[in-house]
């Protein structure tokens, strides 16, 4: 999501907009399948609406228009009719054609008086009574997109963040869950009836993986397992034992359009739809996931219980029509919290990290509303969906998992029962790799090597890319493997004995014969160069990646992650040299030691189990509404 869209890279973040103590960037960037966007004010771009790869836009929704002496270009895009008025959109457009600082906010010198500006306007925006075009304008007022991708909201440089008490008693018993329940003991899960299991889960391999491991491990207690995702994974499914249906969408096609775009403009109108045909896909495949037939073997299924990504989108839903529990588990934190902002965020002040999630859910939600309010309509026969109440989820009680080592970002405090840190989930596929005679040779023939690659994503210059990893390879006199993957490295103009050049070899396997590690971020990745005690560069392209490279860099096991538009001979050199010092090694091994004993899988199983409710199936008036007002004043210290 997984890597659901890449997006740009730059990690400050800060404009000369935002310069000011009053202000806060923040970058929202695309998720593995689709994403999002706000709308940009200024005098380059008029208005965006929803990010392209799940926005609503028409097919003659963007017009361009010469920008007066400058040669600037104005982008307008427009909402489909079925998901807001004529009126609305008017009102929208006009909002954003009005100068720069009438689209804002003005903030006054009273710190509660800015408080209480801020906490109503992001109140309004769930507020089921405001029309879309006027929460557009209300976006319009406290957030901004520019062109480059980068999302900017004020907030008021002395708002104090206020913690959220978490009632653990009564959020724990609203899923019939005990808030005292321990679910240790592996006899417990023996009693769990069996079960029909539907996986719902969008992204790259590094996305899917995992949850092959959990699949396997949930099969071996008695319970039969449909993984449902692309056709991509078919064959990687299948050798693992597992039942698989497809869902829509090309992953390949959606890193494709991440990578090239780096933001939320798409560089022509032709690449909207394209995009769009991605997500509907995908939405549309989920229902049948659940309850369709086997394609393959024509034998049934009846989904009892959902596990799914949150990229899926509108797993959330299939759920309420079937009735039945869904167990949400990511790679990255969806959850609102006032630790860390939004991975897909980027903001420098505590007071804005919980409000950042909630930024991220009102704009996603506006790109993909119109395929919601439709697959509820006439797929799932269900009522018509209000402003985010239970889309992504962030306001229900739908528990989470996440799959990464507590050991390398903790649990925050504010989260409650129905969140759990399970661990990095790993999938044992070295027990079976059989490595080429060559590539054993050469790892035997010298000192281990930096391994250099970048998984399923696509790169734009990978010719000149390949020439920066060989010479800073010669320069800093290290032997280095280079995964071609799907980005095409790797063509050398002349062999170089000192490097091998592989397409896809485990990690697991691969990793502890290795000195460090260089690649994109994805959690996967990241988690097994970890687990093999190695030295970590991380070079984010989009989404949770910068996450993960700023974990690393805090734990002392690698260098500030390098960003793929930064990437240069000089930065590459200088993350291999910090990478050889003796005490990012020690530290490398000190976290590897710590994660040892961790299960992610194990821990994943237990935590489904633990949060099936006690009384099935579920009904969809047991899950509350999100409490936007109360939230958001609480956030920002107002009455």
């Amino acid at each position: 999501m997984p890597e659901l869209s890449p997006a740009k890279l730059d990690r400050a973040s800060s404009s000369s907009s935002s310069s000011s103590s009053d202000r806060t960037s923040v970058k929202i960037e695309e998720i593995e399948g689709g994403r999002c966007s706000a709308v940009v004010n200024g005098s380059e771009e008029v208005e965006s609406k929803p990010d392209p790869a799940v926005a609503s836009i028409a097919d003659d929704a963007v017009s361009e228009s010469s920008g007066g002496g400058n040669k600037s270009f104005s982008r307008v895009w427009s909402m489909p009719v079925e998901s807001s008025s004529s009126s609305d959109m008017a009102e929208s457009s006009s909002s954003s054609l009005s100068s720069p600082s009438s689209s804002k906010p003005k903030l006054v010198k009273s710190m509660s008086e800015r408080q209480q500006i801020l906490a109503e306007d992001a109140a309004k925006i769930f507020d089921d009574t405001i029309s879309a075009g006027k929460k557009l304008k209300l976006l319009n007022r406290i957030a901004t997109v520019k062109h480059d991708g980068t999302v900017e909201f004020d907030v008021p440089a002395d708002a104090i963040p206020q913690p959220i008490p978490v009632d653990r008693e009564e959020e724990s018993s609203r899923n019939g869950v005990c808030p005292d329940e321990s679910i240790d003991g592996e006899e417990y899960l023996q009693y769990i009836p069996p079960m029909q299991i539907v996986m719902l889960i969008v992204g790259t391999r590094g996305d899917v993986q995992p949850f092959v491991a959990i699949a396997k491990r949930l099969q071996e207690y008695g319970h039969r397992v449909r993984l449902a995702t692309h056709a991509n994974f078919k064959e990687f499914v299948l050798t693992a034992g597992l039942e698989f249906y497809p869902l829509g969408g090309d992953p390949k096609v959606l890193a494709e359009y991440m990578v090239k775009n780096k933001g939320f403009l798409p560089s022509g109108p032709s690449e909207i739809q394209i995009q769009r045909k991605q997500m509907k896909d995908i939405i549309n495949s989920l229902l049948p996931a659940c309850k369709e037939p086997d394609p393959d073997s024509g034998n049934s299924f009846k989904a009892d219980a959902i596990i799914a990504n949150p990229p899926a989108y509108g797993h959330t839903h299939v759920a309420e029509a079937l009735r039945i529990p869904i167990h949400v588990f990511f790679t990255m934190p969806w959850t609102p919290t006032s630790e860390f902002p939004h991975p897909l965020s980027r903001v420098k002040q505590p007071a804005g990290y919980r409000l950042s999630y909630h930024i991220v859910d009102s704009l996603i939600w506006l790109g993909i509303r119109d395929m919601i309010k439709d697959l509820r309509k006439k797929k799932l026969k269900l009522r018509p969906v209000s402003y985010l109440s239970g889309t992504q989820g962030s306001g229900s009680n739908i528990p989470h998992g996440y799959m990464w080592s507590p050991n390398l970002v903790p649990k925050p405090k504010d989260w409650g029962p129905q969140i759990d840190v399970v661990g990095f989930c790993f999938l044992d596929l070295a027990s079976n790799y059989e490595p080429p005679a060559e590539l054993v040779e050469w790892l035997e023939a010298g000192d281990k090597p930096i391994y250099i690659g970048f998984g399923s994503l696509p790169v734009q210059e990978p010719e000149k890319m390949t020439e920066i990893i060989v010479e800073a390879l010669e320069r800093t006199k290290q032997r280095g493997i280079i995964n071609k993957g799907w980005g095409g490295l790797g063509n050398l103009k002349e062999p170089k004995d000192f490097v091998y050049l592989l397409d896809n070899v485990p990690h697991d396997w691969l990793f502890p014969r290795c000195k460090a590690v260089v690649h994109h971020g994805g959690a996967g990745t990241t988690a097994a160069g970890l687990k093999a005690a190695c030295p970590t560069t991380i070079v984010p392209f989009f989404g949770d990646q910068p996450f993960w490279g700023e974990r690393v860099h805090a734990r002392g096991v690698g260098p500030a992650p390098i960003p793929v538009d930064e990437f240069s001979l000089h930065k590459l050199e200088d993350a291999i040299n910090f990478m050889l010092d003796e005490k990012v090694k020690s530290s490398a091994e000190t976290l590897a030691k710590e994660m040892k004993d961790e299960d992610g899988v194990a821990g994943a199983v237990k935590a489904f189990f633990k949060h099936l409710p006690s009384t099935q199936p579920i009904s969809p008036d047991q899950i509350p509404e999100p409490s936007g007002l109360l939230s958001f004043r609480r956030w920002f210290a107002c009455s």
